[in-house]
């Protein structure tokens, strides 16, 4: 029965994470941060209580994380637009690799440095470049739920350029972090624990990268050949194939070692995914809008679960311990203001960015979930007790305290910076952002009394921002001009902009049963109170759209418009005078 107690805890935990989400909005913290303090109170609660021991299984905690890493990272490739990121591409692809190398870098440098200051002893240079590698992405996830909630758009391509930035460099982060457990498990003596020589190292590099690349674009081409040349017959169909092509293309070269036998021959996993997700999502396929909707979701749900279960694993007491929050905190300042901003400047000055720009691409740099994850990677290799300090605690303060603060930040980092754009919106850098514009599809069905009905489309009396863009017309579909005659019995598709200010008014459905007071009326006589509409009929199954004239019959629902009252405002005292006449 111990699996129907795990369903009942990921259930309860999905649902509060959807009203926390609700929460977030109005407080203006990242929702991330929200869900890993219910992983900490959720463990702390359990543990008192006597409910569950002292959670600390970091391999299933890599195994979890990974998983749903995966379908992050894939999703962080697939929302980008690259006609929009075109223009930047050079200089993302530059910050996700030389820029993640050397803020790497930089950090472990200043670890070592932290560590000898402090009381606590020094460590290692092997070990200060661990955690720098560890800590070098920047967090695709984090920065961009705090864009796309607050509705951002950065000047200069700046959107774009995070965009690709921190949705490609995790790759680069991970085969760091490979390099340097490696060489660790090798100085420790562990072996089978990944331990490689220098040469291997070497190899290995050249491996993850060439046979990532391989595999992200063969895997690409492959998928936008068979999404366009075969049809599914089954509902949703292309998008549990897409679905596949990701699992897939993560795991065969990440396999490739064990398939060849030679274990520094394989490819990066992480970044086949990532290059195959851009591949697909900037492809003309069919059922695009439903892979967003899904991995939109799924994303959500991979998220809340990865922070929920970092959370679990992190222990309260571990986490405020000097020797954990002190390094965290410098190392934090340190990368913040020293290292990244360092790295930034270097790689994007001589591409003349402005300096406003490289302001807050320097602040953007947020720590999320893939830093967490790769150090459970460490410590699954290493051990928790073969590092001379606690790697997971540490990292997890830094991941806290950076989306606490550069995450809340960032808005009004943007704003100060005089780097918000005209259109105050991110929402074109993503190639879903169409399904979000303002604009809706509505179809009229013309009968034979209908007043457009053997007229011209130029002499159909219509609204300016009315376009009928689809005429179908039986098994034929036409592409209207101003001379295309409109038959009866055509259904026309319309554009039309959709109503946005939605919090105006609300919503509520009306079930008429056989004895509802309703029922044989038409829709006029119904005395319905003022600001109240019926806006659509639901009748066997199809919908009415109704008129005045329009009968009411038993089984209908009605779907009624209800004009939310009007806010009250306070009328401004009258000047003294007014009120002495």
């Amino acid at each position: 029965m111990e699996y129907v107690y795990l369903m009942l805890l990921i259930g309860a935990v999905i649902a509060l994470c959807i009203f926390i989400n609700r929460i977030t909005d109005k407080l203006k913290v990242p929702s991330l941060l929200l869900f890993i303090g219910l992983g900490i109170v959720f463990g702390l609660v359990s543990r008192v209580t006597g409910l569950m021991d002292n959670f600390t299984d970091y391999n299933l905690g890599n195994i979890v994380c990974s998983i749903c890493l995966v379908f992050v990272i894939f999703y962080g490739g697939f929302g980008t637009n690259f006609k929009e990121a075109k223009p930047v591409a050079g200089r993302a692809l530059l910050l996700s690799f030389a820029g993640t190398a050397l803020t790497a870098g930089l950090v472990g440098v200043g670890v070592w440095c932290i560590f000898r200051l402090l009381p606590f002893g020094g460590i290692g240079w092997v070990e200060s470049m661990l955690i720098g590698s560890v800590i070098c992405s920047t967090d695709a996830a984090s920065v961009f739920n705090i864009l796309r909630s607050r509705r951002l758009n950065l000047k200069y391509h700046t959107s774009s350029l995070l965009e690709m930035e921190s949705g490609s460099n995790d790759p680069a982060s991970y085969m760091l972090t490979v390099v340097f457990t490696a060489v660790l498990a090798a100085k420790y003596g562990i072996q089978g624990a990944g331990a490689m020589g220098a040469g291997e190292i070497v190899g290995m590099l050249f491996s993850q990268v060439g046979f990532g690349a391989l595999f992200g674009v063969g895997f690409g081409f492959l998928g936008i050949f068979i999404l366009k040349r075969f049809a599914f017959n089954m509902g949703q169909g292309g998008t549990i194939f897409v679905v596949a092509v990701a699992l897939v293309t993560y795991a065969l070269p990440t396999l490739l070692g064990e398939f060849t036998g030679v274990s520094v021959l394989a490819g990066n996993g992480y970044l086949a995914v990532y290059i195959c997700g851009i591949m697909l999502g900037n492809a003309r396929i069919s059922q695009k809008r439903d892979c967003v909707h899904f991995f939109d979701a799924l994303t959500n749900v991979a998220q809340m679960l990865i922070f929920f279960l970092l959370g679990l694993l992190a222990t309260p007491e571990y986490l405020i311990r000097p020797e954990v929050l002190l390094p965290a905190l410098l190392i934090f300042l340190f990368m913040t203001l020293i290292a990244r901003p360092v790295a930034v400047t270097g790689l994007l000055a001589p591409f003349r960015a402005k300096k406003n720009q490289i302001f807050v691409v320097s602040w953007a740099g947020l720590r999320g979930v893939a830093s967490i994850v790769f150090a459970i990677y460490a410590i699954s290799v290493l051990g928790e007790t073969a590092l001379p300090y606690d790697l997971f605690s540490i990292i997890f303060v830094i991941v806290i305290i950076s989306i606490a603060l550069q995450g809340s930040l960032l808005p009004l980092v943007s704003r100060k910076a005089n780097m918000l754009g005209d259109s105050d919106n991110v929402l074109r850098t993503f190639t879903d952002y169409q399904d979000e514009t303002d604009v809706r599809f509505v179809k009229v069905v013309v009968g034979k009394n209908h007043p457009w009905a053997g007229k011209q489309l130029k002499d159909c009396v219509m609204p300016h921002e009315f376009l009928v863009v689809l005429i179908l017309r039986g098994n034929e579909t036409v592409v209207p001009n101003g001379q295309t005659v409109v038959n009866p019995g055509d259904l026309l598709v319309t554009a039309a902009p959709e109503f946005e200010n939605r919090e105006s008014f609300g919503m509520f459905e009306e079930y008429i049963g056989k004895n509802h007071p309703w029922a044989g009326k038409t829709v006029r006589g119904l005395g319905l109170p003022e600001g109240t509409l019926v806006a659509m009929i639901k009748r066997g199954g199809g919908t009415v759209i109704p008129y005045g004239a329009t009968d009411i019959r038993p089984e209908d629902v009605l779907v009624c418009i209800k004009l939310a009252p009007p806010e009250r405002k306070e009328e401004p005292a009258a000047p003294q005078e007014e009120i002495s006449k």
